[in-house]
């Protein structure tokens, strides 16, 4: 099973997104871990590579199951753990190769093309405190059939 670590800064109520090119999606700044590599640093370095910048104090947010399944029958399924961090050293690109760094209000969440799981994730990653665990099924066009969102604060857990 492939394991995704992905960072989001959020300073000034701003976020930094990556644009992909294929659809037009904004995502969080990651990607793919490396055999033996601990979830913080992929996700830190997977930030600075696609970024150029360094996040300051990233901490976990979410653990999230990804799953694509083509009539009921499950095609590809990976791990993914989100970050966020308050603030950043350097400055970051305009544009690499896996697409282009924008800086977006806060609220532009609910809006912005991306996929929907991201979007659940994300916003609770800006939004609220504690951690959230999550399942997404998705088409293989990445339409979303079905999402189960648990949260916790310290020392408890909330199925929701």
């Amino acid at each position: 099973m492939q394991r995704i670590a992905n960072l989001l800064i959020c300073k000034d109520d701003q976020v930094l997104l990556l644009k992909k090119p294929r659809r037009n999606w904004y995502v969080a700044p990651g990607g793919k871990m490396e055999a033996g590599e601990s979830i913080l640093v992929s996700a830190i370095r997977e930030f600075t590579e696609e970024t150029n910048a360094i996040p300051i104090q990233p901490h976990l947010k979410g653990i999230y199951t990804m799953v694509i399944e083509e009539n009921g029958e499950r095609k590809d399924e990976w791990m993914l753990f989100t970050f966020i961090a308050k603030d950043l050293e350097g400055t970051p690109f305009h544009e690499t190769k896996e697409g282009v760094l924008e800086w977006h209000p806060v609220e532009a969440l609910h809006h912005l093309p991306m996929a929907e799981g991201d979007r659940t994730n994300l916003l609770f990653a800006v939004q609220q405190k504690g951690m959230q665990y999550g399942t997404f099924v998705y088409t293989t066009d990445f339409s979303l059939i079905k999402e189960t969102i648990q949260q916790s604060s310290e020392g408890e857990v909330n199925n929701g």
